[in-house]
């Protein structure tokens, strides 16, 4: 085919263009991510898990007896779900109509209505302490994980009826799905992770996490088939098929939570000393590529892949009490009021 000489210059423009616009999107995937607002929302009260609804622009956040509701458009809290007893985890179905909360304080599952945010039922897991939660869309029941006894208590969502406990080798942490009815969780005090069928409801798999101690959050990357739990300044990289250990990539020092962009090929661990370490998952060695100051106490958080945005919470402390028998590790009180959800992206 004949191109004139107009024609030839306006195909290389336009291939050069194209040039740029990828190069320019390779140079922002390569940027540090850095914290780019604070929402203070103040108020009084410890929290714990926090979760990104990217459809809906919601946060929910954990926050004693209640769960607070964040546009993340502005910012703002724009409701709450009130009258629990001391929350843990939220998890959400697949058909937007309901969330579930695990209660620790009340020993159950709270089931709330998306569009309204009405409490809807509270089921008893069997259990004492309801901490992780998750739902396996597969088989459509929640799991929840019960810390104090040690067990899985999985919930059908249509009778909201408690179908079995499972019991586990240690204190569960958080949990994650393959979508396909595999469930996967932290044994914290055992240094292992538990792989669960949704369908028989038995434990399968019982791996020892070599190279992590005390693993809390879970992150997973389900294409990948690689596990991401984050240890004190470790995450270790588990192949989700064998339990093999691939790598134990350097992160801060009391983390909570995990996060992962299969897209972008990166890692996430948000750490209590104040830091937000990114782990490039593309290499195989794991490098930890990003040490992102944050702010003291933020170790839990939430991952929106939509606006690859991390949200982290945290508030300003006093001074740490003095050690005693009754309580050799005592945490230091929160400053009433400073309570901030943290927005850190590129």
């Amino acid at each position: 085919m004949y191109l004139s000489r107009t024609s030839r210059l306006i195909a290389l423009s336009l291939l050069a263009a194209a040039a740029l616009c990828a190069a320019g999107a390779h140079l922002s995937a390569q940027q540090p991510y850095k914290v780019l607002d604070r929402w203070k929302i103040g108020g009084d009260g410890g929290w714990d898990y926090l979760l990104a609804d990217p459809p809906a622009h919601r946060l929910y956040v954990t926050r004693g007896p209640q769960v607070l509701v964040i546009d993340t458009n502005t910012g703002k809290q724009t409701g709450v779900i009130a009258g629990l007893h001391g929350t843990h985890g939220i998890a959400l179905d697949t058909a937007g109509k309901f969330g579930y909360i695990s209660d620790g304080g009340g020993n159950a599952v709270v089931v709330f209505d998306r569009t309204t945010l009405a409490t809807v039922a509270t089921i008893p897991t069997g259990g004492q302490n309801p901490d992780g939660i998750v739902f396996e869309p597969a088989t459509q029941t929640v799991w929840a994980f019960d810390g104090r006894s040690k067990d899985a208590a999985v919930i059908d969502t249509l009778t909201r009826k408690v179908l079995a406990n499972i019991p586990l080798p240690g204190k569960p942490e958080f949990p994650a799905v393959d979508g396909k009815g595999l469930v996967f969780d932290n044994i914290e005090d055992q240094s292992e992770i538990v792989r669960l069928d949704a369908r028989t409801k038995t434990l399968t798999a019982t791996w020892p996490l070599t190279g992590c101690e005390g693993p809390s959050g879970l992150a997973f990357d389900v294409k990948g088939a690689r596990l991401f739990p984050v240890c004190d300044k470790h995450m270790a990289v588990v192949d989700s098929n064998t339990g093999k250990v691939l790598s134990t990539p350097s992160i801060g020092d009391g983390p909570d939570a995990a996060g992962v962009s299969v897209s972008r090929k990166l890692a996430f661990a948000s750490c209590g000393q104040g830091v937000l370490s990114v782990i490039d998952t593309s290499k195989g060695d794991y490098p930890t590529i990003e040490t992102l100051p944050t702010q003291r106490g933020a170790r839990t958080m939430a991952y929106d892949s939509t606006t690859d945005r991390v949200y982290l919470v945290s508030a300003e402390f006093g001074p740490r009490p003095d050690p005693t028998p009754d309580n050799p590790r005592p945490r230091p009180a929160i400053v009433p009021g400073s309570f901030v959800i943290l927005v850190v992206g590129r």
